[in-house]
């Protein structure tokens, strides 16, 4: 994240408090998925399946 990407979350009305949770929940959202994919956790039916992980072999 740079300073411009600050600028223009300010920009649309987000004060530090604001940025600061956005970048708290995304990280967060970002670690469970990572978490979830890593371990295969039975995915919701409506979502895609994993990749077949044999393909890159």
């Amino acid at each position: 994240m740079t300073e411009a990407d600050v600028q223009a979350l300010r920009a649309l009305g987000l004060d530090d408090v604001a940025i600061h949770d956005l970048i708290q929940v995304s990280s967060y959202f970002n670690y469970i998925n990572r978490i979830a994919d890593a371990v295969h956790v039975d995915l919701e039916p409506e979502m895609p399946p994993y990749p077949d992980s044999s393909a890159d072999r």
